[in-house]
This record gives C-alpha cells, sequence and structure tokens, in this order.
C-alpha cells in the first residue's frame, strides 16, 4: 500500500465548536480519513498527542492559554501538523521559510485536500517537522518570556519565570528550582538564558541561570571566589563573568 492510500489517524484542535465542526465536514469527503480525537484547547492537544499517537495534527495557532505554538514546543517533531490560522504575519512567515503547509482561515475543500496531499507526501518521506525552529522564527517578537511550559508525559505544567528561583543545566535539560519543586525541561540552559529578561535572570555560572529577585547577598568564599546565597539559604557558586554581569545590573 501506498503512501497515498495509507489510512490517516488525524487529531483536530481548535478552541472554536464551529471551526472543529466545519474541518469534521471538510475532512468527511475524505474516506481514508480518521479523525481520532477533537481538541479544544492545546493541553488536551498534549495529552491527546501523547496517548494516540496520532500520524497527522490539524492544529489552529491562536488559542488562549496554549497556542499552536507552545503545542509544538511541547511535542516537538513527533507528529508532522498542518496549522490552521487567522492571518498572523510572523506565523505565516515562519510557514514559509520552512515550507510547513498552513491552512489561512477561510478555507475550503479543494486547499484542505491539497494540504493532506502534502502532509501524505511529508509523511511518506519521513519528514520531520523542524519545530524548535519554526517555534524560534515564529516567536521574534513575543521574547522575553513570561513562562515556561513543561511536558511530563501527558501532562503540561506552566511556570511563570517570576516564581522561578534559578536555572540550573543538566547535560540536555535545563532543572527549574521553584521553591520545593524542582521541573525538568529538555533545552539547554543557553537557549533559555536568550528567552528570558537579561535584566531578571543572570548567567552567574556556567551551570546555573539566576532570579535576580531571590538573590539576598553575595559572600566570599576561597580566594577569587564568591557564591550567590538567596533568600531560602541557597548557595549557588559564582563565577568572575558572572559576577562582573551581576554588578552591572545591581
Amino acid at each position: 500500500m501506498s503512501s497515498a492510500e495509507l489510512p490517516l489517524r488525524v487529531i483536530v484542535v481548535d478552541d472554536e465548536a464551529l471551526a472543529r465542526t466545519l474541518l469534521r465536514e471538510l475532512l468527511g469527503a475524505h474516506p481514508d480519513v480518521e479523525i481520532i480525537a477533537e481538541c479544544g484547547n492545546g493541553f488536551e492537544a498534549v495529552k491527546a498527542v501523547t496517548e494516540k499517537k496520532p500520524d497527522l495534527l490539524l492544529l489552529d495557532v491562536q488559542m488562549p492559554k496554549l497556542d499552536g505554538f507552545d503545542v509544538l514546543e511541547l511535542i516537538g517533531d513527533e507528529v508532522p501538523v498542518i496549522f490552521v490560522t487567522a492571518f498572523d504575519q510572523y506565523a505565516i512567515k515562519a510557514f514559509q521559510v520552512h515550507a510547513v503547509d498552513y491552512l489561512l482561515k477561510p478555507f475550503g475543500a479543494e486547499r484542505l485536500a491539497e494540504a493532506l496531499s502534502r502532509a501524505r507526501a511529508r509523511i511518506g518521506a519521513r519528514e520531520p517537522l523542524p519545530a524548535k525552529a519554526l517555534v524560534s522564527d515564529a516567536r521574534t517578537s513575543r521574547t522575553p518570556l513570561e513562562r515556561i511550559l513543561i511536558r511530563d508525559k501527558a501532562d503540561v505544567h506552566v511556570v511563570p519565570v517570576a516564581k522561578i528561583d534559578y536555572l540550573e543545566s543538566q547535560d540536555d535539560y535545563v532543572a527549574l528550582k521553584v521553591g520545593d519543586r524542582q521541573f525538568l525541561k529538555e533545552q539547554t540552559l543557553s537557549e533559555l538564558e536568550q528567552l528570558l529578561d537579561p535584566g531578571r535572570f543572570v548567567r552567574i555560572h556556567r551551570r546555573y541561570l539566576l532570579n535576580v529577585a531571590r538573590l539576598a547577598r553575595i559572600e566570599q568564599a576561597v580566594t577569587d571566589s564568591r557564591v550567590a546565597v538567596l533568600q531560602d539559604g541557597t548557595e549557588l557558586p559564582i563565577s568572575r563573568s558572572g559576577y562582573a554581569k551581576l554588578r552591572e545590573i545591581l
């Protein structure tokens, strides 16, 4: 059986019930497409992708709480995606740069059929979605971050950056220390540093990014060495370059 004949297990994600109904009707004209879930928000989408492992996601971009790019950040290149969007110049430019298909609302049956055909070709060629680059390009106007999204299997945690005490590099992951809780995110510390407000978060050490609002004092350790003492008593090492950065903003 060729890729053009393979049944497509599809999840539809849109916060508007009317939009989901329209997509369901249009997809109904394709007997080889099976809608295995409909999601009204990004949290449901991440859960459905995790549990149902679809072949294709039709994903609305403009949604409250978690938008389409939040969902993409969390699922990565796990599943091919056709994005559905009202006009958004940043999103559309990013789609075009990365040759990712999108449906511009309002769209009809012919345009949807074309998008499905392209999706099949991508699936057949096993082309991974350039998720990280796409999210980065589509969000050029949306930094600095005010929250960080953490995926824990089918669950999503939304962590406001103001609640973070510090971030610690752990190889390809970053540990976010939030009070007595810790969250792991699959991202590098350098990547997150670029997205956070440099006036609020300072790279005090190659392994640590500190929320300066949590800093109680700086103490001298051994010769030419300093430690940051946080309000809860936690001590973090400060490198020479980290100390210079701290002095600039304190």
